[in-house]
């Protein structure tokens, strides 16, 4: 369950997870709020560096977690079905972008929605021991407005920037495609959702704040909503994603790795979070190349290869959208077996 895990390893595990990623937006948000433009190549820089830092690797231990999450042992059984899930379900994916790549990536933009949500609500649960998310409908109203910021609010406060990432993506298989995205960019489809998204925050903190019998992990809630609502909308959305991606969603994710990982739990019980995190990178490392030789062989197939350092990371991004919807299954089947949504 959500708070079988040991009291001491959560202590060690509680600063190493909630601080870096503050750190890291108010560095990326200073320059924009003082009006400096970082150079492109910069802005990049963080979603490259997520190909091995944190980004790629945090779901390369998938093979391993739901076993672990069940207190078993991985054998090679239990490693054959998350190996075939991931063939079947992010194979038919990938079949989707060559086929019908703008839903392929309104297809991405849902299932990264729900899961960096449903990342943050067991970081509220597990690590923040957040008791007032009681209900099933207030924890779906937190994975709702967590999701969101990453996915909605660029949208809303950078939409030239959005419009250009959709086509970066969906160029590389069918550049004219990205007309069926337009309705989205329209300024009352984004004023609609915005007012609705603005409502689910509202709603969803002031229940949360009602209900509270521990206000500092409603204040750490609120604070986290409220600032990232701020570093979405101050920062061009490659920079704020790559800077999230690695430093907050990809982190928190790790967390929970170390915590299914015994070996890892009895080293953070110890204050050893360098051990922990050392075992962490031996069991990503093997799947990680693995992914790199396959995002090769993706360049290989596509209609309209990647020239531009963009453009690479475009291919990179429906990479990352074709394993993330196997992903999820995983961290769902975690999700249930640790009580997440009890």
């Amino acid at each position: 369950m959500a708070g079988a895990h040991p009291a001491a390893a959560r202590e060690t595990l509680r600063p190493l997870v909630f601080r870096p990623g503050w750190v890291a937006l108010a560095v990326a948000v200073v320059p924009f709020v003082a009006g400096v433009q970082l150079p492109l190549g910069l802005q990049y820089a963080p979603l490259v560096a997520s190909v091995l830092l944190f980004g790629l690797p945090h779901g390369a231990v998938d093979h391993l977690a739901v076993a672990r999450t069940r207190g078993r042992r991985p054998d090679l059984w239990a490693i054959a079905r998350v190996v075939t899930l991931y063939a079947v379900v992010g194979g038919a994916y990938a079949v989707g972008w060559f086929l019908a790549p703008a839903a392929a990536f309104a297809l991405f933009i849902a299932v990264t929605w729900f899961h960096w949500g449903q990342g943050d609500l067991y970081a509220l649960v597990v690590l923040a021991d957040a008791d007032y998310l009681r209900s099933g409908a207030q924890r779906v109203g937190t994975v709702v407005v967590r999701g969101g910021l990453p996915m909605l609010v660029p949208l809303l406060a950078f939409p030239d920037w959005y419009r250009r990432v959709a086509e970066t993506l969906v160029g590389r298989f069918a550049p004219d495609a990205v007309a069926a995205l337009s309705p989205a960019f329209r300024p009352d489809v984004r004023l609609g959702l915005a007012l609705g998204y603005g409502a689910v925050v509202v709603a969803t903190l002031a229940v949360g704040y009602a209900r509270t019998s521990q206000s500092a992990a409603w204040r750490l809630d609120a604070a986290e909503t409220l600032g990232l609502v701020a570093f979405f909308a101050l920062v061009p959305p490659v920079l704020a994603i790559g800077v999230y991606f690695c430093l907050w969603h990809s982190l928190r994710h790790i967390a929970r790795l170390l915590l299914v990982d015994d070996a890892a739990t009895a080293a953070l019980g110890d204050g050893d979070a360098v051990a922990a995190v050392a075992r962490f990178a031996r069991d990503a490392a093997p799947l990680t190349v693995v992914s790199l030789a396959l995002l090769g062989g993706l360049a290989l197939l596509v209609p309209n290869p990647p020239d531009t350092v963009p453009e690479w990371v475009g291919l990179y991004l429906v990479f990352i959208a074709v394993v993330t919807l196997p992903h999820v299954v995983v961290v769902t089947i975690m999700d249930g077996e640790q009580g997440i949504w009890a």
